[in-house]
């Protein structure tokens, strides 16, 4: 996970809990009944959320990848019939340099 944890070290509960919220807060904001609640010792309440949670991102991801996708094949499309401006072209050099 981490280059300050050994390789058998194991993440505690709370740990695991930090990583979530961390990760909800990363997701767009949605209408969320998880959001800003800690579960404590509610260990099913806080799978199921967790779930949730993990679900959504992964939901998030595959349409991050979609619009990647997609976005690449405009510009490559855009690359080939010779359709850009000098401006265009410096945007493009900037960010394939990210």
């Amino acid at each position: 996970m981490s280059s300050r944890r050994g390789s058998a070290s194991k993440l505690t509960e709370d740990e695991v809990n930090d990583l979530i919220f961390k990760l909800q807060a990363s997701l767009p904001h949605e209408s969320n009944s998880t959001s800003n609640k800690k579960f404590g010792s509610d260990l099913v309440k806080f799978q199921r959320s967790a779930s949730k949670i993990l679900e959504r991102t992964c939901i998030y991801i595959k349409k991050l990848q979609k619009e990647v996708d997609d976005l690449s094949d405009v510009l490559s499309k855009r690359l080939a019939s010779g359709d850009i401006n000098a401006a265009d072209a410096e945007l493009i050099a900037t960010l394939l340099q990210l």
